[in-house]
């Protein structure tokens, strides 16, 4: 199997805190792989240091065996790696059909620009016929649907998805997971950060858990359910 993403012995820092603490996975081609972990344990920033907005202090990161630390992240895009962040940051003061094509910034290809805004409307029913509606006005659910429409339009060979379930009703939250395969199943590797262990671990093959900017612990994300420290401190098991 071939290893899309690689990151090795990676520290990043906000200024004097030493938030990622020698961090190294693996993603492979077509795998969706995640990452659980309590609230400041380093989840996002490692997404945020892979996608380029941050910088490693130390260690390599790798897109198909080609380094991409330290690349500017809107040339990181164009390699193939996009994130979808937490709180989904779209653009609230533009249309559904500008933040998609925003989406697509970076891409040469025009003539397929349309297609693939057709697939996401697919994909995503709800926002189909609000093209024209103000991303701000949209419900949290339809909100994070465009956030990840936005992030498809660039074509990503690895998408970058930050608890995209949060503050979501778990009907929606099931629904999202439900696309989240199904993006998968079409070709597109995931890295997923998610507090829903549950969810993120049915829908995984592998799982990382973080603990104060270290990985703790690595398994099949099968084995990760059966694991006694995750079922305590992650699925609300005693």
């Amino acid at each position: 199997m071939q290893v899309m993403l690689e990151l090795e012995d990676v520290h990043t820092c906000y200024g004097n805190i030493h938030a990622l603490k020698g961090i190294s996975l693996t993603v492979n081609e077509g795998e969706i792989v995640t990452l659980i972990g309590a609230n400041g344990a380093g989840k996002s920033t490692t997404l945020n240091t892979i996608c380029g907005l941050l910088k490693p202090r130390q260690g390599t990161i790798t897109l198909e065996g080609r380094r991409i630390d330290g690349m500017p992240a809107h040339e990181i895009v164009k390699l193939g790696v996009c994130q979808s962040p937490e709180g989904r940051k779209i653009f609230a003061r533009l249309s559904v059909m500008e933040n998609l094509e925003m989406g697509a910034f970076a891409r040469k290809d025009k003539a397929q620009i349309r297609p693939d805004i057709a697939r996401v409307f697919e994909l995503f029913p709800r926002l189909k016929g609000r093209e024209k509606q103000v991303g701000g006005t949209l419900s949290g659910g339809e909100q994070q649907m465009l956030a990840i429409g936005r992030a498809l339009m660039a074509r990503p060979q690895v998408l970058l998805l930050d608890e995209p379930s949060m503050g979501l009703a778990p009907l929606l939250v099931a629904t999202i997971f439900e696309i989240i395969r199904d993006i998968n199943q079409q070709g597109t590797t995931i890295l997923l950060v998610e507090q829903n262990a549950h969810m993120a671990l049915n829908v995984a093959a592998r799982g990382y858990v973080l603990q104060s900017g270290r990985i703790v612990l690595q398994d099949t994300a099968s084995n990760l359910r059966e694991n006694e420290m995750v079922r305590r401190a992650y699925l609300g098991e005693s």
